[in-house]
């Protein structure tokens, strides 16, 4: 039993220092010694019918309780609202540090209670799968926005929607352009318009890289068109964005959004 704890060990702080290594020393140790958080970001591609009772039962009665017993939260799921994929279900991870990422699956497969309440989605056959197939992200928290800011209606599932952006870079040089001018002045002038924050992150592991993703939450679609009209039109915003080294053609290619709407078990 003692070696057998002693390779669990010993191979997590492998896989944590490969985590590190892969990631570089500026993403990861910067962002863990500053205190900001790492997010994972995963989309399960479903099949319509049944399967999606199946995937909201396991993350309401087994996966969202295990996640917190192994100190994962708060944890966000979502539908998507406007998207080009439907049904597909967004789930959003909040880790402390690297360590929490590379750990916390060791942690749900030697939790007995989350292996039972999930048995029937774990356990799914290949001939009747529980999902198509899962995309995932690991992105390492800005320093303007370094922990998530859950929506203060959440814990009453109050009416709130989410917009999902992705900010595309043609190099790293321009995505970190574009992370500064956040972190300057244009974080500021979000909160300013009413856009508000629920986390800012580097991607640090995904596709379309180099990319920055955001989240926003919103009332509803009028607020949100509001808050845009508002922020496109601040002066301060103009004067920024026109600026030699942050303006859109220097260093964005490409920008996506995806509109989400929470379940009624979404801890964001």
């Amino acid at each position: 039993m003692k070696r057998r704890n002693f390779l669990k060990t010993s191979i997590a702080a492998a896989s944590v220092g490969t985590l590190a290594s892969v990631l570089g020393s500026s993403a990861a140790e910067k962002s863990e010694s500053s205190g900001r958080e790492f997010y994972e970001l995963k989309i399960y591609h479903l099949h319509r019918g049944p399967k999606q009772k199946l995937f909201d039962d396991y993350y309401k009665n087994a996966a969202i309780p295990a996640l917190g017993r192994a100190g994962i939260g708060p944890v966000g799921v979502f539908s998507v609202m406007i998207g080009p994929e439907s049904p597909d279900m967004y789930v959003l991870l909040t880790h402390k540090s690297p360590e929490y990422f590379v750990t916390y699956r060791d942690r749900l497969r030697a939790d007995p209670e989350y292996l039972k309440a999930g048995a029937e989605f774990l356990n799914a056959p290949a001939t009747d799968p529980a999902y198509v197939r899962v995309e995932s992200w690991l992105m390492g928290a800005i320093e303007g926005v370094p922990k998530i800011e859950v929506p203060a209606g959440a814990a009453q599932n109050k009416p709130r929607i989410f917009e999902l952006r992705t900010y595309e870079n043609h190099s790293k040089r321009a995505n970190q352009k574009k992370i500064e001018m956040f972190n300057i002045g244009e974080l500021a002038i979000f909160r300013r318009a009413g856009l508000q924050p629920v986390f800012f992150g580097e991607t640090l592991v995904g596709s379309r890289m180099p990319n920055l993703t955001y989240m926003l939450t919103f009332e509803d679609m009028a607020a949100h068109d509001k808050s845009w009209n508002a922020f496109g039109s601040d002066p301060e915003w103009k004067k920024l964005s026109s600026t030699p080294g942050y303006t859109d053609p220097e260093i964005v290619c490409n920008i996506s959004n995806v509109f989400l709407r929470p379940t009624s078990y979404s801890q964001i």
